[in-house]
């Protein structure tokens, strides 16, 4: 049983210690207060909030299940059985299919949202790390990091439409608001795969930081924001123009960033250093580093943009923080 998943976040710690601590972020003496904490399963990598903010789903890789938190309450409910060593779990726009890569299994495990049940399991490539949906939820992409492909899913019947070439070992992947337009990490090779979603093909490479992880389109689709593990850095791409700017500096092995809905601000997890880094996205300026669990790996901002679930790896653990 191969575990990409937690190998990565550790090797990628150990790569950037290094180069991280020669520049510590301005604020980083100012860590804010632990926030309160949720119990899941084990070592959880991924989360994300339903459309409506109702519940959340947390994939927890060593047990094989997804945790399903009530938002309201904080509580957990049963968990979800799906295939072996879960590594990211997306919501399709409705909120009535969720979708779960399983690392081990390479299959994408179907949960109706409804009764909390898996209902298919969807055969993918090697190793998928990352799943997501299409704004108009015809079409889910899953990055295969070890097939070097990202699979293109008809979510209307669960078959597979294509499987599309890109980068070395891609681990992330992302649509723009529009839907025109996906993003996919390779940490292979330290660029970003742009994606033709009309066409179904790769376009070409965007060169980022060192051991690209997580990315995100901001609300108005005109930057993405790329955390690279190996560097401590967040590199800021115009997707207009595929180009990328200055890069800002951030905590130790950032593995994630979600920006709020209002798109003023964006929050990393830093997985070697244990916080969360908060960026104001109009002058790429850091705030204070919020204090979380330890190891926390996924940040997702809820709908409404009140709160951010925080996955950490190593005590099992979701932190419930406020956003800025």
């Amino acid at each position: 049983m191969f575990k990409t998943f937690k190998k990565l976040a550790i090797a990628a710690t150990v790569c950037a210690v290094g180069a991280t601590l020669l520049v510590a972020p301005a604020a980083s003496a100012f860590v804010t207060e632990m926030p309160s904490t949720i119990f899941v399963g084990k070592y959880p990598g991924s989360v994300a909030f339903s459309p409506n903010g109702a519940v959340a789903y947390v994939a927890n890789f060593d047990d094989n299940t997804v945790s399903v938190i009530d938002v309201a309450t904080g509580t957990t409910r049963t968990p979800i059985r799906v295939g072996t060593n879960p590594t990211s779990v997306a919501f399709n726009p409705s909120g009535t299919t969720a979708y779960v890569t399983n690392g081990s299994s390479s299959s994408v495990s179907v949960i109706n949202v409804s009764d909390g049940t898996t209902r298919a399991s969807i055969a993918v490539g090697i190793s998928p790390q990352s799943v997501s949906f299409s704004p108009n939820g015809t079409t889910a992409y899953v990055a295969n990091f070890r097939s070097n492909s990202v699979t293109v899913i008809n979510v209307a019947d669960g078959s597979v439409r294509s499987q599309i070439k890109v980068g070395s070992s891609p681990f992330s992947v992302a649509f723009n608001p529009s839907g025109t337009t996906a993003y996919v990490t390779n940490r292979g090779d330290d660029t970003v795969s742009t994606i033709d979603v009309a066409h179904g093909v790769a376009q070409g490479l965007i060169r980022v930081g060192v051991k690209p992880s997580g990315v995100a389109f901001s609300p108005n689709g005109k930057l993405a924001y790329v955390t690279n593990s190996g560097d401590g850095t967040v590199s800021v791409i115009n997707v207009a123009k595929g180009t990328t700017g200055k890069s800002i500096k951030v905590g130790l092995t950032p593995q994630t960033v979600a920006f709020s809905p209002n798109g003023s601000s964006a929050l990393v997890a830093n997985f070697g250093d244990g916080t969360i880094s908060s960026i104001n996205t109009a002058n790429g300026s850091t705030r204070a580093p919020i204090k979380t669990g330890n190891g926390p790996f996924t940040v997702a901002i809820s709908p409404r943009g009140k709160i951010a679930y925080v996955t950490n790896t190593k005590d099992n653990t979701v932190s419930v923080i406020p956003c800025p």
